[in-house]
């Protein structure tokens, strides 16, 4: 395996290493670059994001192309939760306005398991939304 398909930092987590994680999660998602967000994860990654199943990193860009077509002026903060050895748990809270112009927040957990280059291969993801007024947004 060559320098490209690793993603530091690498595990087992210190808590600084997965605070680092995190923040480079965040920052990548906040791009809405598929392409580059998919580089994070294995070519056989597996996902549950709310309803829907992902396997590999084709999918993981299907999926977020679609997401961004439907979600828009999308901003997110992830929080980490937890960290061992291999695994971070974070929550997030993330903002976006629909087609319709409607605004909501959406709020959830995530599950991250890594492999030993630091590219995750396992990320489930519990996500609930709601509507808000444009006066209560958080993200601006």
């Amino acid at each position: 395996m060559n320098n490209t398909e690793q993603k530091l930092p690498l595990p087992p987590f210190t808590l600084e290493t997965a605070l680092q994680k995190v923040q480079l999660a965040e920052d990548a998602w906040n791009s809405q670059d598929p392409e580059r967000i998919s580089k994070a994860y294995t070519i056989n990654t597996e996902w549950r994001n709310r309803t829907e199943f992902i396997n590999g990193r084709e999918e993981v860009v299907s999926f977020l192309k679609r997401k961004w077509q439907k979600e828009l002026h999308y901003k997110l903060k992830k929080e980490l939760w937890g960290f061992r050895e291999n695994r971070i748990a974070v929550r997030f809270e993330y903002e976006y306005q629909d087609i319709n112009g409607q605004w909501w927040r959406a709020y959830g957990n995530e599950n991250w398991e890594f492999d030993e280059n630091g590219l995750m291969q396992k990320r489930y993801a519990s996500i609930n939304d709601l509507a808000i007024d444009e006066k209560d947004r958080k993200f601006l």
